[in-house]
């Protein structure tokens, strides 16, 4: 485990990331003063967020429904509970926005390659969704191997759907 994000994991087996992106602010209002310099004062921390950027290549690793449930997630405006694999806790998080970019596309269309950047923000800790953010009942598609019917390679080693010959 990479980090997890609600009951979403990042790792190999889901959605690996290859950097992470920190920026965190705090406030320092400044109020102007005649023939001296403006005036500061600390008035609490500011923004905090992270990016994080991966490629996602199903046929070697990842579930292919991982960036659709981080988009569900999202869908549902709330936050969520954010730690590393190491333990540390960041917080409460909310997903700010979700960028994909698909390419090595096979006969189906399916992407070979996908690569994203996920946006969040850190937020005040009462807004915290208690679920974790994911559905694990039978429609939600959670742990499912086979998007599509069939074998879970057919896709890319480029069986024929219609008869299952090569």
């Amino acid at each position: 485990m990479m980090a997890a994000l609600g009951q979403f994991v990042f790792g190999l087996s889901t959605l690996a990331y290859n950097d992470l992106q920190r920026s965190q602010e705090w406030r320092h209002p400044s109020s102007s003063r005649v023939g001296d310099r403006p005036a500061r004062q600390y008035v609490g921390p500011g923004d905090d967020k992270i990016t994080l950027t991966g490629l996602q290549v199903p046929e070697f690793m990842g579930d292919r429904k991982a960036l659709d449930r981080l988009a569900e997630m999202a869908d549902a405006g709330k936050a969520y509970n954010l730690c590393t694999g190491t333990g540390e806790a960041l917080g409460a998080w909310v997903i700010e926005s979700l960028n994909t970019t698909r390419s090595v596309f096979i006969r189906e269309g399916a992407a070979r390659k996908v690569e994203f950047t996920l946006s969040l923000a850190r937020v005040d800790a009462q807004q915290v969704d208690p679920s974790g953010g994911l559905d694990t009942g039978p429609d939600s598609g959670a742990g499912d191997d086979d998007w599509y019917g069939g074998d879970p390679w057919d896709w890319w080693l480029g069986a024929d759907d219609d008869d299952d010959k090569w």
